[in-house]
């Protein structure tokens, strides 16, 4: 299923739904008509937002498709509104926490080259992770206001999961227990403040605190389990535009690192909530950082569109202003 946030023109409210050929289902819209018309009432106790649905996912989630099967062509007015109508909102707006890893090698070679460095050994046993803001989530088609004391605006292609459930100490082989579902990330990042932070040894902070996007649905595994090679990868092409010319692409069976080795890693001596996300790190040339930016016609600029797709996840765009 693909879960949606959002809010429409007579509601500003942040709504939950999720997708349904090209209408956004109500859940809560959903629940109140089948208890109406069937007078079943077992989905009235479904919380009203996908961060609170998260806490106890499994059984959530079940119910969810219990109320999709009951749901009808013929009555979706009722409970739903055109995709096109709506607002997007991250799929989790305010989460508990942000981690963003590093762990697409040939990004990281390429990052630790433009340093003078060459790759530490240590990056191939060690997923590593830093904190990001998750107080300036934007999503899909939202605009992207232009960092302060910067001139060196890039967009990082990347790809996400967000924890259902959640748990502490979380054994990599038992980390799909916890992963609710995949999201687009683009993880905005200032260069220059980046680099003038980087070089105390400590950061990067408010090279990315400004902004990171996400969405535009949260994308429940059972939807990909067909995009899994034999070798155990995932495998959706990446890519982004800026202003419709394409400059970047990527797999997401080049990440060096899986999902569970970060999760095990993220949770170690501590708890992971419902509605966090863990960050992928930036796919291999998904930045114009590497691509650098006399060969992308410069940073981004102020009235750019950053168009980033991924295959099965949707398509995550937003405007600099």
């Amino acid at each position: 299923m693909k879960f949606i946030t959002y809010q429409t023109p007579s509601q500003a409210t942040p709504q939950f739904g999720f997708l349904k050929h090209d209408r956004v289902i109500n859940i809560a819209q959903a629940a109140q008509w089948i208890k109406d018309e069937h007078h079943d009432d077992q989905f009235l106790n479904l919380p009203s937002s996908l961060k609170a649905s998260l806490e106890n996912w499994n059984h959530h989630f079940e119910l969810i498709q219990k109320l999709d099967e009951l749901i009808s062509d013929e009555d979706m007015d009722a409970y739903s509104i055109s995709e096109s109508e709506i607002t997007y909102l991250p799929p989790i707006p305010d989460p508990p926490a942000f981690r963003d890893f590093y762990a697409f090698e040939q990004h990281v070679k390429s990052a630790r080259a433009l340093r003078g460095l060459d790759m530490d050994p240590n990056w191939y046993r060690l997923p590593i992770f830093y904190f990001s803001n998750p107080n300036a989530c934007f999503g899909h088609g939202a605009d992207i206001p232009y960092p302060n004391n910067s001139s060196q605006l890039d967009f990082e292609l990347e790809f996400a999961v967000i924890i259902g459930n959640g748990g502490a100490n979380i054994k990599s082989e038992g980390a799909d227990q916890v992963i609710s579902g995949y999201t687009i990330l683009n993880d905005w990042s200032a260069r220059d403040l980046q680099m003038e932070e980087m070089q105390l040894n400590l950061g990067p902070a408010k090279g990315k605190d400004f902004a990171s996007s996400f969405g535009p649905y949260m994308v429940t595994p059972d939807e990909l389990e067909d995009a899994w090679g034999d070798d155990d990868r995932l495998h959706l092409n990446m890519t982004c535009k800026v202003n419709g010319k394409e400059i970047s692409k990527g797999n997401t069976n080049d990440l060096y690192h899986s999902f569970g080795d970060m999760i095990e890693r993220a949770s170690m001596n501590t708890k992971l909530l419902p509605g966090e996300y863990i960050g992928s790190g930036t796919v291999g040339t998904g930045c114009i950082l590497e691509l650098r930016p006399e060969n992308t016609g410069g940073w981004i600029k102020k009235g750019d569109v950053v168009t980033l797709e991924v295959d099965r996840l949707g398509i995550l765009e937003n405007t600099i202003v």
